[in-house]
């Protein structure tokens, strides 16, 4: 390629590749040390599976003493979106994926290998384009669109992959004078990476997830530069990952079909070529059947959802280890205490590499095991800074009565392992609460006389009965012995052991009158400790 030409395709200054170089040195790093990122790109809301993923990658470098860092790649500025980079910083904080370098929440770089916003390096990586088109390795290409939707077309007439390689690699051939031609008249142009792969061999790819695979080798001469002078992810991600001394490189599967290239890119840029892993997308079931989880589909992949529904952090974390490695599970069980980033987390241990089933029945679990951690005091904390987001009304509700509320949480709760196992997410706590409130109090009790077999005026003359004797100054054993006693009159079993032998003799057993007045109190059948609830609600108020 001609200095003229070369001019013409970089008319302005650009950074010597010495000067960069120079103000990017190599990580001083000890054995063992990794340097990871996460690097979404703003274009819109954040992906659950970019926790998954960002939480991998956290873990390997801090485990080993490394360096984690996040890059905002926004190089396709048509799909960028205002505020999408205060929602990636805030949905990793929120999930204590705490980067050492990168951007903060204000677009505001901070570590000493930015920036870390790809738009803002522009020079950058012109200068490394032009690099390579010095070298002969690159290319300006003129095809417009049509020309290559009729190239597309031809190649699915002739059943040939599709592609811009080999003769299809129209503007390879150019000569210097047709280039300087197109360029002296005008043409848009953008710039491709002149491949010297060849399809018909193979390549193995050792794959830090996924293992070993055989690939074909890149001979696509892919675009590198844009015509608005942006790199395409393939060119941006490879001097990046070099400049900023990346090691491991932790992403979605759908880019394994380009690791071929992205090694070339560099070996054609004489680096160092990081080690890559590649997560399969988190799936779900639906009708019977593993699928992708949906940004279209399903509320569930977009983070926030958990934010609205109020999935504590802790458990979505928690989730999300149990998903990436199968003996978290164990860990847990003997580190029943420990923060879930104490788990030692490696590359070799990383299971699910065929795409973890996100499962919302093993969420709620491990979310109830957290949130049964919790004290009454942190639980009021959590759901009250929820509330004031999400739902204001509650939220006041909660400020107003808050000695209150705090007491009925902590019905059963810190009574070790007996301790209530009973909320899943903050947004569920106003429902479990409503009973405590005269104004959101329902009952109705013919729903369930089928279930119980006792008729509703039998309900009321329990509950009736119960409530002349009831004193909040009975001990549980008292308060129990009035309980048998009024079960006894109305020809209910009080002997566990005698109703079972002969269930016949009897209207039900204790435990029917006891779910008698857990309903005409809660209005549910399930609840937490009727006596700490009645002992807590008092005589005034059944």
């Amino acid at each position: 390629m001609t200095p003229e030409i070369i001019s013409k395709l970089f008319p302005n200054p650009l950074p010597s590749i010495a000067d960069i170089e120079a103000k990017y040195p190599s990580r001083n790093l000890q054995a063992g040390q990794k340097v990871t990122r996460v690097a979404p790109s703003p274009t819109g809301w954040m992906h659950v599976g970019g926790i998954y993923a960002g939480l991998i990658s956290e873990r390997i470098a801090h485990q080993s003493g490394g360096v984690f860092f996040l890059r905002v790649e926004d190089t396709d500025q048509k799909r960028k979106v205002e505020g999408a980079t205060e929602i990636i910083c805030n949905s990793l904080a929120r999930y204590g994926i705490i980067a050492d370098e990168g951007v903060d929440v204000n677009g505001k770089d901070f570590g000493p290998y930015g920036p870390y916003t790809q738009s803002e390096r522009k020079d950058i990586y012109q200068a490394y384009a032009k690099k390579l088109l010095e070298e002969g390795q690159a290319y300006p290409c003129f095809c417009e669109p049509t020309d290559l939707d009729l190239m597309r077309k031809i190649q699915e007439k002739q059943a040939q992959r599709p592609g811009y390689y080999g003769k299809y690699a129209h503007c390879r051939k150019l000569s210097d004078e047709e280039i300087l031609a197109n360029l002296n008249a005008g043409k848009p142009w953008v710039l491709r990476f002149k491949s010297n792969g060849d399809s018909n061999k193979r390549m193995l790819i050792k794959d830090l997830l996924k293992g070993d695979i055989n690939m074909p080798e890149n001979d696509l001469d892919i675009v590198i530069l844009k015509g608005d002078g942006l790199p395409t992810y393939h060119f941006a991600h490879a001097i990046d990952d070099h400049l900023m001394g990346t090691t491991h490189v932790v992403r979605g599967d759908e880019w394994v079909s380009s690791v071929p290239l992205h090694i070339q890119l560099f070996v054609a840029l004489g680096w160092k070529v990081p080690k890559y892993g590649h997560c399969a997308p988190l799936q779900k079931l639906d009708n019977g059947n593993k699928r992708k989880l949906s940004k279209r589909h399903d509320p569930e992949a977009n983070i926030k959802f958990f934010w609205e529904e109020g999935y504590p952090e802790v458990a979505l974390i928690e989730y999300m280890y149990n998903l990436i490695n199968a003996s978290f599970e164990d860990w847990r069980r003997t580190n029943p205490d420990k923060p879930a980033f104490d788990f030692p987390l490696n590359f070799n241990k990383v299971s699910n590499t065929a795409g973890a089933l996100f499962d919302f029945q093993k969420l709620h679990s491990i979310s109830k095991e957290v949130v049964a951690k919790m004290s009454a005091e942190e639980v009021f904390n959590a759901v009250l800074t929820w509330a004031t987001e999400y739902n204001p009304a509650f939220a006041k509700r909660l400020a107003d009565n808050k000695e209150y509320i705090t007491a009925i949480l902590n019905i059963e709760r810190n009574i070790g392992k007996k301790s209530r196992k009973d909320i899943v997410k903050w947004s569920d706590v106003e429902n479990d609460i409503a009973y405590f409130f005269d104004d959101t109090f329902t009952c109705d009790l013919s729903a369930f006389t089928e279930e119980l077999h006792i008729s509703v005026d039998e309900m009321k003359e329990i509950a009736k009965e119960f409530k002349a004797v009831y004193s909040k100054d009975d001990d549980k054993n008292v308060w129990f012995g009035k309980i048998k006693e009024i079960a006894e009159k109305h020809g209910f079993a009080t002997d566990m052991k005698a109703y079972r032998e002969n269930p016949s003799a009897f209207k039900g057993s204790i435990s029917d009158v006891a779910n008698v007045l857990r309903i005409c109190i809660t209005g549910r059948t399930q609840s937490p400790d009727l006596y700490q609830i009645m002992q807590l609600l008092g005589t005034s108020r059944l």
